[in-house]
């Protein structure tokens, strides 16, 4: 397994070596460095909107595959939980189920509370130093964003680390007001490594090649990018008032033609905010060179939907998807190991790698 480094003058700096996208070793190695300490989208509040709702949850199916549970008490409290039995570690919920006043282990009986708590374990009376903190389920760390549920499998940081620039620029959006919509999101599979998408979400540079109609709603000159410490805002100007956001005064953003804020946070999310609502965007890695994404949408203003930058999203896929696969056939190549950077355009892909190399090392 290659070592990993990229230089942090930006236009010094090499990209990173190909191996990390063709090597199932360090595909193996970043669930526990890059995917475990980091926070993940698991769902929307919508899911759980009774005392007594339980809803298992699989955290990164086919790569972490992590099982989780979100459940909601009687006092109306939300709880991420392991979905593993203490023991014998059957899945203590199969499927969702509502007016739930305990969780029952159907392989041998074990009770819980929906906090986790243990509760009883039949033929248990004679094992030693029984029961203990051992014995509950793990409480997993939970963050709320409107009607945003996150977690982290290590919660090495704080939930602000990751959120709090984004929650801070755009606080005079109604999130809570927010409406997940089924039935407009969508998933898509592709043949490439779920880093080489990421990083071409992370740079507006190919819109001009790529993007013919994202090309025409945005004004190329006026996108920028800000880095931050785990986040990367890409803020997409408008070439006029129509389709942009009304901006509050109290906005930073005051007087310009926003038309979208795209919103990366570290490794494998993605908030796409425009005037009509919100497509979250999490990137599934599957295998070394298959990724699965999944765009949850959100909705605020249905009369602006499909308009502007927020239109078109499904083209603007197809078409990311195509350069993404084709990338992915060209990093076997033994003529190919590094890149550069273009130091006005993909700081966000730079910055990127860079969390990756450190990540890793």
């Amino acid at each position: 397994m290659k070592n990993l480094q990229v230089d942090a003058n930006i236009a010094k700096a090499k990209t990173l070596n190909t191996d990390f996208y063709t090597s199932g070793e360090h595909l193996a190695a970043a669930k526990e460095k890059i995917f475990a300490p980091s926070w993940q989208f698991i769902g929307s509040k919508e899911m759980i909107k009774f005392n007594g709702d339980v809803v298992p949850v699989t955290l990164l199916q086919d790569y972490m595959n992590e099982p989780l549970l979100l459940t909601k008490d009687k006092e109306g409290a939300i709880h991420c939980l392991s979905n593993v039995c203490t023991h014998r570690g059957n899945l203590v919920a199969y499927k969702a189920c509502s007016k739930a006043h305990t969780l029952r282990c159907k392989y041998h009986g074990r009770l819980f509370e929906l906090s986790g708590k243990f509760i009883s374990m039949p033929e248990f009376k004679e094992v030693i130093n029984f029961p203990c903190e051992d014995d509950n389920l793990p409480s997993l760390p939970l963050f709320e964003w409107g009607n945003l549920l996150f977690t982290s499998l290590q919660s090495a940081q704080n939930s602000n680390v990751y959120f709090q620039e984004m929650m801070e620029r755009l606080n005079w959006l109604p999130i809570h007001e927010f409406t997940h919509r089924p039935d407009l999101s969508k998933t898509f599979e592709m043949d490439a490594n779920w880093a080489l998408y990421c990083e071409n979400y992370l740079e507006g540079f190919h819109i001009p090649f790529v993007h013919a109609s994202l090309n025409a709603a945005l004004s190329f000159g006026d996108y920028t990018t800000e880095l931050y410490p785990r986040s990367v805002l890409q803020i997409g100007v408008g070439k006029n008032e129509e389709d942009c956001f009304e901006l509050p005064e109290s906005s930073e953003d005051y007087g310009t033609n926003v038309a979208a804020y795209y919103y990366w946070v570290y490794p494998n999310m993605m908030f796409n905010f425009y005037p009509w609502g919100l497509s979250v965007n999490i990137v599934n890695p599957v295998s070394v060179n298959k990724t699965r994404v999944e765009f949850i949408v959100f909705m605020w203003k249905e009369d602006k939907y499909d308009k502007g930058a927020g239109s078109d999203l499904d083209k603007v896929e197809v078409e990311d998807e195509e350069i993404v696969e084709n990338v992915q056939k060209g990093i076997v190549s033994r003529f190919y190991k590094h890149g550069r950077y273009s130091v006005t355009r993909e700081t966000g892909t730079h910055h990127f790698h860079r969390m990756i190399a450190d990540s890793m090392k």
